[in-house]
């Protein structure tokens, strides 16, 4: 085991933030993430994936363990579907792009999010009316205390919208190390209705679209909207959309006739953060070495040597400006670590 002393955390988080952890150390496999925990140095350590879903804002007092467990491969199969299993150090897209070459349908709504495997079934993530819980077979995760692997199962993960039992009841308390995926191989289901998907497909000349095709509609899209990390810091989407009363939903679309809203069940209905944000009028405005981006304003930016506080101060800004206009409270999707 390697272990690094005093390191910077600038190239292991996505808003490339310049803070200094006491000690680093990388794992590649479970038996090795065993051995680490058995540390006492690293007791209380902060789990790093790909630091593309954190908010760093100060100088750590903690150490650090980076999840880096690599593999792809197929455990088991029959003639509609596929169990897929991927290492929680993968890169979430790879894992995409290798189940569209295999054939292997469920997960090609969910193309470009950033972040490795190991976080999917934490956030429960999701994008253009497909989540992860949609797929989800199960994850091995490892026990901080104990040191045991355990197998759990989707009724063990209490899934929502963007959340799920360890961020909650089992926050900090397990490691993900494998996830395994119900895929199609046959008959793919495709989601189109949300997101323009259909409208870029068209745009696209698709016809018959495939599961390929839905893949890099969706990369189109989001490459369209959101900043490419490697030259600009952010973590992807920084709020979550707000689920309201359908009666809000409907007085708030009576004053907003454009306002687009997503119905999730006959009592509650989502409405993007990015459009509330945009109506009070911080997408693409620019304070300091911050700001919310121009061409999507749930994305928070740092646009230079922004440190963690700065870029949560102005986060907060726009909570408020929201919560003033609509009286709806966003709700950071990204982790703050202190």
């Amino acid at each position: 085991m390697e272990v690094k002393n005093q390191i910077s955390l600038a190239e292991f988080n996505t808003f490339g933030l310049a803070v200094d952890a006491p000690l680093f150390t990388e794992v590649t496999s479970s038996l090795a993430l065993q051995e680490v925990l058995k540390d006492p140095r690293f007791e209380n350590a902060l789990i790093l994936g790909g630091g593309s879903n954190v908010l760093l804002l100060q100088h750590l007092s903690r150490p650090v363990i980076k999840i880096s467990i690599p593999g792809i491969r197929i455990v088991e199969e029959n003639d509609q579907a596929a169990i897929v299993s991927a290492g929680a150090g993968v890169v979430w897209h790879d894992l995409v792009m290798w189940s569209i070459v295999n054939n292997l349908g469920g997960i090609e709504n969910l193309s470009l999010i950033p972040g490795l495997v190991g976080a999917a079934p934490i956030q429960n993530i999701g994008a253009y009316g497909v989540e992860l819980s949609d797929v989800f077979y199960n994850a091995i995760a490892i026990g901080r205390k104990t040191g045991d692997s355990k197998i759990f199962k989707a009724e063990d993960c209490a899934f929502g919208y963007r959340d799920s039992v360890f961020k909650n009841e089992l926050k900090d308390e397990y490691v993900i190390t494998t996830l395994r995926l119900s895929l199609t191989k046959s008959n793919h289901k495709l989601h189109l209705e949300y997101g323009g998907i259909s409208q870029t497909l068209d745009e696209m000349g698709v016809i018959a679209p495939t599961i390929d095709d839905v893949a890099r509609a969706v990369i189109r899209i989001r490459s369209a909207k959101l900043p490419d990390p490697t030259k600009l810091g952010n973590a992807g989407s920084f709020f979550k959309n707000p689920i309201v009363l359908k009666s809000k939903a409907t007085q708030m679309a009576e004053e907003f006739p454009s306002m687009p809203a997503y119905t999730i069940d006959k009592n509650f209905t989502k409405i993007p953060a990015g459009w509330l944000i945009e109506q009070t009028g911080f997408k693409g405005k620019v304070f300091g070495n911050v700001g919310m981006h121009k061409n999507q304003a749930l994305v928070l930016v740092n646009y230079g040597a922004a440190t963690g506080t700065e870029l949560w101060e102005h986060a907060q800004r726009v909570m408020a400006a929201v919560l003033s206009k609509f009286d709806i409270e966003l709700e950071p999707e990204v982790n703050l670590i202190n």
